[in-house]
């Protein structure tokens, strides 16, 4: 994984980009998990919904660093 993002001169630190793209996976996961009916099932659905973003975000980096020797 690279530290940062060069954009028109402003430096974007890598993990921030992955972070939103991990963000926006997790949305769209939560729509469908939702529309399968699968949050009757969970107890904390804020615990559910952190820790799926965490398991999201840990592949995103791990697919990222494999791209990178």
């Amino acid at each position: 994984m690279i530290g940062e993002i060069d954009l028109y001169g402003v430096f974007i630190p890598s993990l921030l980009v992955l972070m939103l793209g991990a963000l926006a996976v997790t949305g769209c996961l939560r729509f469908v998990l939702m529309r399968l009916g699968v949050y009757k099932l969970v107890w904390h659905r804020s615990l559910f919904n952190f820790a799926l973003y965490v398991i999201v975000l840990g592949g995103t980096v791990a697919l990222t660093r494999g791209l990178h020797p």
